[in-house]
């Protein structure tokens, strides 16, 4: 994924989809309903916790109005602790991590066929999925957007906004230390993100943070305390400075550069050595302030691309792989030897029409495009089912704030060539895509170029490397925010703030489609202040309206994120922004 602060959260958007992985909680939908039981003396413990929000979130439940699951992210962002979760019998109590192996530390060795970095690896500047992975083998953040979108506390204890959540204060894990021995503490956060929020330090996180957290806002209020005073209320704030953010592991204060010579942090894992081009190999810490991981080594062997990682796992070279697609790895998902793993996510591709010219100028044109993509057959041919579809707005299915009154808009080529002649092009245009070769995007321009054929849409290809078209990532000089209609893609997030920033903004960095709407721009505002999920609801339905009527952007599927392993291994934990967590793994004799 190019750089944060000039292009869209991209390589992390990695790899496709495979079965989706079953969550061992009940079901994420289920009513209040289904719990009602013991529902009124089981809260109790959760409500003695929550501030005025978290209460309202639990009466929106009770009533049933939230679902369990979004109630438990909703949990989660406010950073209810694991232990009031569990008394409210909603979850059981988990770590950090989900869902551990149990075993006792021992010599084996896992080996991993993983993406070379695309350049040095450095917390700052970090935005491709082969480098981002390597951050969080020794690297923590305060919070971890686990598997199923939940936040989970790791280096913060707790987090809580003031009434207008424009202050957050969040509570650090007392007794940890950095790899060198140093103890981790407030001073190290606010460093941290000073680092990441200043313009000039070069920081692929401003992208995330730009006007939401400036330099020197992070204040040390005790040893172990921080409030983040920010730039504008932020209901999903904490998702900000967790590994939803990939950039903002914990570094000491200290910290002068040069990480590759130390990948300083505070996880179970330290480094042994980093090869450029080569591999990286990382072993146990033993000082680690949690359960100590219960392989000796992790291993990773650097690859080209995804053949040569599927080569390698075929090979008995590699035990697992994250970067896997269900174009490239037809052969692992029919081996019985292998097993691949999917999570849900908002991972998603984006095809932009330059509002601001002749041919797209007229939303109607934009329409008529988006009512000639069959979805369905999207999902089922590029992705084998491991997708959903999209309904053009950066509002995923798994986001608890996505309002599912909006209805879904299905392939409609009749009204397509009506809206064309109503738009005065009836017999059609011509038009060049210009697009990426990545993944499944070449697949994807061929099915787009097609089904426009069928309103009398022209479309010739024009498929570039990732360098090209990207190219300095400015306005002027690049094919991917100049050309007239694009496909881009996009990697996962934990919540919608930033697809529907910096994409669709009148002043967004990544506005390919160069839409701008007053009217948009103050309900994203009003969506991103706010912090009750029914709210945001509310208001996401209002910007799903109005894009699905302006549609500036395409937006047809949403794809799972895959890893591909051996089937003797076990406990591997990942995430849909390709991080992988191997201090449970372990792998059977």
């Amino acid at each position: 994924m190019k750089r944060q602060q000039s292009r869209p959260p991209r390589r992390f958007s990695l790899s496709k989809p495979a079965p989706q992985q079953e969550s061992t909680s009940p079901d994420w939908r289920a009513p209040a309903q289904a719990l009602r039981p013991a529902a009124a003396s089981s809260f109790d413990a959760l409500r003695a916790h929550a501030c005025a929000y978290g209460n309202h979130a639990i009466d929106e439940f009770l009533a049933g109005r939230l679902t369990r699951r979004e109630l438990l992210r909703y949990a989660g962002v406010l950073g209810l602790s694991s232990l009031a979760l569990a008394g409210s019998g909603l979850v059981a109590p988990r770590g950090a991590r989900a869902q551990a192996t149990p075993g006792k530390p021992g010599n084996q060795t896992i080996r991993v066929a993983h993406l070379m970095p695309a350049g040095a690896v450095d917390p700052l500047t970090v935005t491709d999925a082969g480098a981002l992975c390597l951050l969080n083998q020794t690297g923590e953040f305060l919070a971890n957007d686990d598997a199923d979108g939940h936040l989970q506390p790791a280096l913060a204890l707790s987090w809580q906004p003031n009434a207008k959540a424009d202050v957050w204060t969040f509570k650090l894990r007392p007794g940890v230390k950095f790899h060198d021995g140093q103890p981790f503490g407030a001073k190290d956060v606010v460093a941290t993100f000073d680092r990441l929020a200043d313009p000039a330090s070069g920081s692929a996180a401003l992208s995330v943070l730009k006007g939401v957290l400036s330099k020197g806002a992070a204040k040390m209020v005790d040893e172990h305390t921080v409030a983040f005073h920010l730039d504008a209320p932020n209901g999903n704030f904490p998702y900000y400075v967790s590994s939803d953010n990939y950039n903002a592991v914990l570094l000491p204060a200290n910290y002068a550069g040069n990480y590759e010579k130390s990948f300083i942090g505070t996880g179970p894992f330290k480094l042994e050595r980093y090869e450029t081009r080569r591999g990286a190999s990382f072993i146990r810490n033993d000082a680690y302030w949690g359960e100590k991981a219960l392989p000796e080594r992790v291993q990773f062997a650097f690859y080209a691309d995804e053949q040569a990682q599927i080569l390698a796992l075929q090979g008995h070279q590699a035990d697992v792989m994250g970067t896997f697609t269900v174009q490239g790895g037809l052969g692992i998902l029919n081996n019985p030897d292998f097993k691949v793993i999917g999570v849900r996510s908002s991972a998603h591709r984006q095809i932009h029409m330059r509002n601001d010219m002749p041919t797209f100028k007229d939303k109607r044109v934009r329409q008529a495009l988006a009512l000639a993509l069959d979805r369905d057959v999207m999902v089922r041919g590029l992705f084998k089912g491991r997708a959903v579809v999209g309904n053009d707005s950066p509002f995923a299915p798994i986001f608890p704030s996505t309002a599912s009154t909006v209805p879904q808009r299905k392939a409609d080529l009749a009204k397509a060539r009506q809206l064309l002649a109503q738009a005065g092009v009836a017999n059609g245009f011509d038009i060049t895509l210009t697009t990426e070769k990545y993944m499944e995007i070449s697949d994807l321009a061929v099915v787009v170029q097609n089904a426009a054929k069928a309103i009398g849409v022209r479309i010739a290809l024009k498929v570039e490397s990732q360098s090209q078209y990207y190219g300095a990532g400015t306005y002027g000089k690049s094919d991917w925010l100049d050309a007239p209609l694009g496909i881009t893609d996009y990697g996962h997030r934990g919540v919608p703030n930033v697809f529907l920033n910096a994409p669709l903004t009148s002043g967004g960095t990544w506005n390919a489609a160069h839409f701008r709407n007053a009217q948009y721009d103050k309900l994203v505002a009003q969506f991103v202040a706010t912090l009750d999920v029914a709210a945001q609801k509310q208001v996401a339905a209002q910007i799903q309206t109005l894009l699905l009527d302006e549609t500036p952007v395409i937006i047809p599927y949403f794809y799972d994120q895959l890893i591909a392993q051996r089937t003797a291994l076990s406990g591997v934990h990942f995430t849909a922004l390709a991080q992988l967590y191997f201090d449970r793994a372990t792998l059977a004799a």
